[in-house]
């Protein structure tokens, strides 16, 4: 079967910085695939890149077998995009917005009519139509970017961090008719998040750190990498303590938000020996099985929240 997309030792660079690090990966048609990552990591560069906004430095992106750099328009007219900010005129009606937009891919008369009529009941809109995109809810809003972005009917949709400002329930609402959207149409998703619960919707997720792809797997997979329960560990002095207990229990410490963090099966055994034999030196403890964020931290060292040391401003500002 085609792949989806196909990334082959991908580099690309703003100045001196490094965005993007020889990052390989593919997607398989009809999943839903995720690309997980603090600001600044190189997700929005990667997104850049694929929807054809950037021209990558080196290395080759194929979308559906189309080559970036050689037939960028037979790749356009294969995916749809939801961008981070939203695309649609907040001064034009919503049923305006569509068919603005269908006439950019060539469609119009019966057809267009057709589609926008579609995609309308597909997103429950019938009733919002007539109405100024600037008068809804972030959540409608989305709702109308996926229209758009899905009335040429493509086989992929690309979304940059499309939760980005909607409340959970939007959030939850969004997710599901991602979900639909693959199971249902077998349409290709592929998505830019930082949020744990979206990410564990998909059927896989790379996850992108420093501009390198660390590791791509299924959410459970990645899981269950960790190995063991995490213990977490707050002291006035975390540093110090770290590598008693590595020391006395064999285990390994890091320093994780401040507070020494350590995976190993049988946590809560674990948590009553630390407490047994550094009492004055623990503030509080805690241990539970791992999530997708404690893979997160396992394979980078770092929550996903961390800000970084400007590179987010740098990729945003390219």
């Amino acid at each position: 079967m085609l792949a989806a997309i196909e990334v082959e030792d991908l580099t690309h660079r703003f100045g001196e910085r490094t965005a993007l690090d020889g990052v390989s990966f593919s997607v398989r048609a009809g999943e839903m695939f995720g690309l997980l990552g603090p600001n600044g990591s190189g997700k929005t560069t990667m997104f850049r890149i694929l929807s054809t906004l950037l021209r990558p430095l080196s290395g080759r992106v194929r979308v559906f077998g189309a080559d970036l750099r050689d037939d960028p328009d037979a790749a356009r007219r294969s995916f749809g995009v939801v961008f981070q900010k939203a695309s649609v005129d907040g001064k034009l009606t919503v049923l305006e917005n569509l068919r603005h937009h269908g006439r950019l891919y060539g469609l119009s008369g019966a057809a267009l009519a057709a589609r926008c009529e579609a995609m309308l009941r597909r997103f429950d809109l019938a009733e919002r139509a007539g109405d100024r995109v600037e008068t809804l809810s972030g959540g409608l809003q989305r709702r109308v970017e996926l229209a758009k972005g899905l009335l040429h009917q493509p086989r992929l949709l690309l979304l940059d961090e499309p939760s980005t400002g909607l409340d959970p329930g939007a959030r939850r609402e969004l997710t599901r008719h991602l979900v639909e959207l693959r199971d249902r149409d077998g349409v290709t998703v592929v998505l830019t998040t930082h949020y744990m619960e979206e990410a564990e919707r998909c059927d896989r997720v790379g996850i992108v750190n420093e501009g390198r792809l660390v590791t791509v797997d299924t959410p459970s997979a990645l899981v269950a990498s960790v190995g063991g329960d995490v213990v977490i560990v707050h002291s006035d002095d975390a540093e110090t303590l770290a590598p008693r207990i590595a020391e006395r229990f064999a285990v390994p410490a890091g320093i994780v938000d401040g507070a020494v963090r350590i995976e190993r099966q049988g946590g809560h055994e674990l948590v009553r020996d630390i407490v047994d034999a550094f009492p004055g030196a623990v503030k509080t403890i805690t241990f539970g099985k791992p999530t997708l964020e404690d893979a997160f931290i396992h394979v980078t060292g770092r929550r996903l929240w961390e800000s970084g040391d400007g590179a987010a401003a740098a990729e945003a500002a390219a």
